[in-house]
């Protein structure tokens, strides 16, 4: 799922998806490497939802691939459209 906001000439992204992330030891080790790539987005997880959801919100236009570094480590994630 994708909303758009714009902002002084610039659209705020926010991307939604679904992860197989269970515990918050994962979901934090998994926003600091995020932020790594990203550093300028806002990240973080909702694991009381049942699909696990990851939130990510930016500036501009999409930075990269968000699923397919979780991916690489083993987790589902599946942007919500």
């Amino acid at each position: 799922m994708r909303e758009f906001v714009s902002h002084s000439q610039q659209q705020m992204t926010i991307e939604v998806y679904r992860t197989s992330v269970e515990c918050p030891e994962q979901a934090k080790a998994l926003v600091q490497l995020l932020r790594s790539y990203f550093p300028s987005s806002e990240i973080n997880f909702d694991l009381d939802d049942c699909d696990k959801i990851l939130r990510v919100k930016h500036w501009g236009a999409p930075a990269g691939s968000i699923s397919e570094i979780l991916i690489e480590r083993g987790f589902l994630c599946e942007e919500l459209v």
